[in-house]
């Protein structure tokens, strides 16, 4: 949706890197990838793409609060498009004692198609440091799609999940049986990749657990199988047995009260841990 928005502010104190130094950097890995621009004077400007989550952009300042309030996001048009429409891109509500601001998945994205289509995605606020000029911070497209191009190139090979999603990992099962199901192997197939690619998960540690139906030391050799079954298949896909230690506890240690049924559900269970 397009908006028609004053092309020039008044007061207004601008930051924004010269068409003829404007570069864009992409730091790439399986788990992160960034694209971002240094504003002269301002501080730094990124995209940031990691493992398992959606893309966000953050503007890093270097000087505390230099954007708070409701700042308005608007896609300009860049000095080589003359005659181009800005398009609203939306609000962004920022907090006094924040020291980044902070833009959404869906805001990121209208900035990265902005950028591609040769526009200059800008930040405007008023009252900069508490006087009557207008903030204006501004993302150059210049030299932009060669670097999201290896930007893209590197979002393609991200891992599907990132480490906080795969540090603590329960496996259910249901009354009496040890072995996994499919939708348990998908979930730890997951889990093996991440271990494979990340050379600082020093160690995992399996943990077999029951609910309190049946005999105690029946239910003990039961958690015994059901970690012994995740350990198998976490060695069978290759992960190194020596940094595996397999334990199992039987009902000693409920997350729940086997107070019903849902609730016996949740404590039969392996449990995986990662650690660094």
């Amino acid at each position: 949706m397009l908006f028609m928005l004053p092309l020039q502010v008044v007061h207004a104190v601008t930051f924004m890197v010269a068409i003829d130094q404007s570069s864009w950097d992409v730091e790439a890995s399986q788990f992160s990838c960034r694209l971002e621009q240094a504003v002269p004077s301002y501080g730094i400007a990124r995209f940031f793409h990691e493992a398992g989550e959606k893309a966000v952009f953050q503007l890093l300042p270097t000087q505390k609060g230099a954007l708070s309030g409701k700042v308005k996001l608007v896609a300009e048009a860049s000095a080589w498009q003359p005659g181009v429409a800005p398009e609203m891109i939306g609000v962004v509500k920022v907090r006094a004692g924040d020291r980044q601001v902070n833009v959404n998945s869906d805001y990121a994205g209208e900035m990265l198609v902005a950028l591609y289509r040769g526009m200059s995605p800008t930040f405007t606020m008023p009252g900069w440091m508490g006087s009557n000029e207008v903030l204006r911070v501004g993302l150059s497209a210049a030299n932009f799609q060669k670097s999201y191009n290896n930007y893209v190139e590197c979002v393609d090979q991200l891992l599907p999940v990132n480490y906080r999603q795969v540090a603590r990992t329960a496996v259910l099962f249901p009354p009496a049986q040890w072995r996994l199901s499919d939708s348990t192997k998908a979930r730890m197939d997951l889990i093996v990749e991440y271990i494979n690619a990340d050379e600082r998960v020093s160690s995992v540690y399996v943990d077999g657990h029951s609910d309190n139906a049946g005999r105690r030391l029946l239910n003990r050799d039961l958690s015994k199988q059901r970690a012994e079954e995740v350990t198998r298949y976490l060695v069978s896909k290759g992960v190194d047995e020596k940094i595996l230690t397999t334990r199992y506890h039987g009902e000693r240690y409920p997350v729940v009260a086997n107070s019903s049924a849902k609730n016996r559900a949740r404590n039969r269970r392996v449990t995986i841990r990662l650690e660094r």
